[in-house]
């Protein structure tokens, strides 16, 4: 296995990870909260999505999906073009309250693939440029592409832990 190929199989599991967490929930479940403050599946698989979107087009230096590809008019959230969710009150989560499950996974699809096609051409000697200067170390692009993998992941596991509680709540 290669480098691209590693990736590859890594961006792959969030996206059997989004697609799981949200297949046949309604509009309502993708919103429910237990508990005031509390993120709902929507909300993480979009949060997760643009994090995605946002941290890859950034290192792939192209545009994101989100303002694109038409994404942001689609949700229809009043956002900046920026937002990705980080620090959002409950009222802002709230907003995402009408997004349906086709509307994540299309978004996340459309994302999945822009990013593939970024890693695909990846090598070895790639994974050690330097990024982003403002950390210390400086971070590199391969530790970029696992942050994002990792940070994905843990909110792709959020919103399955919530989908388990909204589906034994349907009886």
């Amino acid at each position: 296995m290669n480098t691209a190929e590693l990736l590859e199989d890594g961006y792959g599991r969030i996206k059997e990870a989004v697609h799981g967490a949200v297949a046949g929930l309604t509009p309502a479940e993708l919103a429910h909260r237990i508990d005031p403050a509390a993120n709902p599946v929507g909300w993480l698989v979009w949060h997760l999505t643009r994090v995605q979107d946002d941290h890859v087009a950034d290192v792939a230096g192209r545009p994101q999906a989100w303002t694109q590809d038409g994404w942001q008019e689609r949700f229809g959230l009043p956002l900046d073009p920026a937002d990705i969710g980080y620090g959002h009150t409950p009222d802002q989560v709230a907003e995402l309250s009408a997004a349906s499950a086709d509307l994540l996974t299309g978004y996340y699809d459309a994302v999945h693939e822009q990013t593939l096609s970024f890693v695909r051409g990846l090598g070895d000697a790639d994974l050690d440029e330097i990024v982003d200067r403002r950390w210390d170390p400086p971070v590199t692009l391969g530790v970029r592409l696992l942050s994002v993998v990792n940070d994905d992941l843990q909110h792709a596991g959020q919103a399955a832990l919530l989908r388990g509680h909204l589906l034994r709540r349907r009886g």
